[in-house]
């Protein structure tokens, strides 16, 4: 039984790529295509259609693929179980984050979790939520931490907290020196928004519509580190997460003001392929995510379970 070509083989099926499933395993296309060419002749049938792009399963492939996974996934939930038995907490935990929940957490849950399990690692990637999702469903990364995380089919959410949105505005705004901000005070301000394409610009827009609230949209980004600056050089207000300002309120850059009657929350969670196997080094780390609190994050933050090691 040739495990690590089983698992070639089907991350060159989830990337629809041999240069991405090669690269994904430390080894050259070349190799990667002579491995899953070696396994055809072994089992006397063609798996993919090289003649198609992105390449395809042939009926026989499917069959193969499904068979292999199933294999995979019971040798994973086996060292997993061999693993727990020893009590070990080894391996690498692979993840995906966009950047605003990496930048808030990641740093912290990656310190403690290397303090407490010495033989373990964290390989961390910062990207857009699409490419969060697509790190995940090809196996690139075993967990991917974003905000409005979307159940399907192939993935499952661990919800994590419920992160309150605030107002964001310059100190020397005139909106700076209020405790509490109507609605109908938004009116013609101008605004720094989230790219449209984004699930929070949406709900941002819903909430203006609902409240009646005319904004003008004076630039448009796709993530909050970029907003934050436009905020701090005075182009406009913003309603962003609460924890991701935190740093820049402490040193005076920004002011966060409260919303009246607004419950707009930024959901934050994490996504895992559906039959993932939790390893002890993953359910360790989801965990300490799961757990994290600090000193200044309400109480009443909702927070989320993780799985057990067979999903």
């Amino acid at each position: 039984m040739n495990i690590p070509a089983f698992k070639l083989f089907c991350d060159v099926v989830r990337c629809r790529s041999f240069s991405r499933a090669a690269a994904m395993n430390g080894i050259s296309q070349s190799a990667a295509s002579q491995s899953v060419s070696c396994l055809e002749r072994e089992l006397g049938v063609q798996l993919i259609d090289r003649q198609r792009r992105p390449i395809i399963l042939t009926h026989e492939g499917e069959i193969c693929y499904q068979g292999l996974c199933e294999i995979l996934r019971q040798f994973e939930f086996m060292k997993a179980g061999m693993e727990a038995s020893r009590h070990l907490v080894q391996g690498t935990v692979r993840v995906a984050a966009i950047y605003s929940v990496g930048l808030y957490d990641m740093n912290w849950a990656m310190q403690k979790f290397m303090a407490d399990y010495p033989m373990a690692n964290i390989r961390l990637e910062y990207h857009l939520p699409d490419k969060v999702y697509e790190a995940v469903q090809s196996n690139e990364a075993d967990l991917g931490i974003l905000s409005y995380p979307v159940e399907s089919r192939d993935l499952n959410v661990i919800p994590l907290r419920r992160e309150e949105m605030v107002l964001v505005c310059h100190p020397d705004h005139h909106l700076a020196t209020r405790q509490v901000v109507q609605p109908s005070q938004l009116n013609g301000e101008d605004f720094v928004s989230f790219d449209r394409e984004l699930t929070i610009s949406r709900e941002l827009d819903r909430y203006f519509r609902q409240n009646h609230i005319s904004v003008r949209k004076v630039m448009v980004f796709d993530n909050v580190e970029t907003i934050k600056q436009a905020v701090e050089l005075g182009v406009g207000l913003s309603i962003l997460p609460e924890p991701t300002i935190r740093h820049e309120v402490k040193v005076g850059s920004l002011v966060a003001l409260r919303l009246a009657g607004c419950d707009l929350k930024r959901p934050i969670g994490i996504i895992h392929l559906h039959q993932k196997v939790f390893t002890p080094a993953l359910v360790k780390f989801v965990e300490i995510l799961g757990g994290k609190r600090d000193a200044e994050e309400p109480a009443s933050a909702e927070t989320g379970s993780f799985p057990g090691s067979r999903q």
